[in-house]
């Protein structure tokens, strides 16, 4: 295995996507299971993670419109975008928590409404 700089950008590359993907994962599983016998809070917590998820997607395409520096080598823009997606996963947590942005709210109070809870 190979442990240089080269190795270590790829493994935190590799962790960077399987992190994500997997908390993508983790929210589709418990949205699209069978909320009819959720709690309202159970109902609300979801909700709640939808919409910090969908606030770090748009974090990270508005991210994506700001011009790179030429003289990052691609070793250290690999470390410097690991420790950016747990940034943004972490402001986006903190803006849904301070912020009233009102999706979670919309969907709580659709989701009410079409499981009859």
């Amino acid at each position: 295995m190979d442990f240089g700089i080269n190795g270590i950008s790829a493994m935190m590359d590799q962790t960077g996507r399987s992190s994500a993907n997997g908390r993508a994962d983790a929210l589709q599983n418990k949205a699209g299971s069978d909320l009819s016998k959720a709690s309202d809070a159970e109902l609300m917590e979801v909700c709640k993670e939808f919409e910090a998820y969908f606030v770090e997607q748009v974090m990270k395409e508005v991210e994506k419109t700001i011009p790179k520096s030429e003289e990052e080598d691609a070793s250290m823009s690999q470390l410097t975008d690991y420790f950016k997606e747990e940034m943004i996963q972490t402001l986006a947590g903190d803006i849904c928590e301070q912020q009233n942005l009102g999706l979670a709210q919309q969907m709580y109070e659709q989701m009410k409404r079409n499981y009859s809870i």
